[in-house]
C-alpha cells in the first residue's frame, strides 16, 4: 500500500464532538429497541449473520463464531456518506463508506453466537446508526459465499437520508480523507483500517486502491514528505 501507518499518522487528531447537527438528535433506546422488533418481524435469522464491508471488518465489537468471505450483488462500497462527527466536523465533513446500490460488493460473512438475537441486533443499530434521521439503515440481504448463500444484516444508504453524499469523484473523497478528523480521530485512519484489513482478507476493491494511492500522494503533499 501506498499509504502507510507513518503517512496516517501525520493526519492523526482527535477534536471535539460537536453533538447532532441542527434539525437531528441521537437515537433513544426505546427507538432502538423498537427498529430491533422491525428487523427481527421482517427476518428472524437462525442462525445469525452480519455483512461486514468496512469497519465491521476491523473493529467488529461482537463475537464471531465463523467468518466467510462473501460476495453481495446490487450494492458497492461508496464514500457516499457525510459525517460531520465521529471522523469529521461542521467545517470539515468527513466521508465514510456504506453501501450504495449498483454494482458488486465482496466482504465477510460473519456468524454470531445463537440465543439473545434482539440485544445483537440492538447493539449494531446502536453502533452503525447515524444521527436520528438515519442515512445508513439495516437491511436484509442475501449473500454468496462458497459454502452457500446465507441472508445476512447489513447495513446501506438511504439515497433519502440527510447524510448521503452521492457519489463523489476519487480525488475528492481522498483529499477529504487525508485531511478530516473527529473526536473518533482523523477519515485517513478509518480508511487505512479498512484497506488494510481487507487485503489481509485477500479482498482488494479497485476503487479503495485507488483512493488509497491519491491519499498518500494528498498526505505527503501537505506534509513536504
Amino acid at each position: 500500500m501506498d499509504l502507510t501507518a507513518e503517512l496516517v499518522a501525520l493526519a492523526e487528531r482527535t477534536l471535539p464532538d460537536p453533538g447532532p447537527e441542527p434539525g437531528t438528535r441521537d437515537h433513544t433506546e426505546d427507538e432502538i429497541a423498537a427498529m430491533a422488533h422491525q428487523v427481527m418481524a421482517e427476518h428472524r435469522p437462525d442462525p445469525f449473520w452480519v455483512f461486514a464491508y468496512g469497519s465491521l471488518i476491523w473493529n467488529p465489537e461482537f463475537e464471531i463464531v465463523e467468518q466467510r468471505k462473501a460476495v453481495l450483488p446490487g450494492w458497492h462500497r461508496s464514500f457516499c456518506f457525510k459525517l460531520t462527527r465521529w471522523r469529521g466536523t461542521r467545517e470539515l465533513p468527513a466521508l465514510m463508506m456504506a453501501l450504495d446500490r449498483g454494482g458488486t460488493c465482496v466482504g465477510m460473512a460473519y456468524r454470531l453466537p445463537a440465543g439473545n438475537t434482539h440485544a445483537q441486533i440492538m447493539k449494531l443499530l446502536d453502533r452503525e446508526l447515524d444521527a436520528n434521521p438515519p442515512t445508513n439503515v439495516a437491511r436484509w440481504v442475501e449473500v454468496t459465499t462458497a459454502e452457500g448463500r446465507v441472508k445476512a444484516l447489513a447495513f446501506v444508504a438511504s439515497r433519502k437520508g440527510p447524510a448521503y453524499a452521492g457519489k463523489l469523484p476519487l480525488h475528492h473523497v481522498a483529499h477529504v480523507l487525508a485531511r478530516a478528523a473527529g473526536h473518533w480521530g482523523s477519515a485517513a485512519q478509518y480508511a487505512y483500517n479498512t484497506i488494510s484489513k481487507l487485503e489481509e482478507h485477500g479482498i482488494r476493491d479497485r476503487n479503495l486502491w485507488h483512493i488509497q494511492k491519491l491519499m498518500a500522494a494528498e498526505i505527503r503533499k501537505m506534509h513536504n514528505r
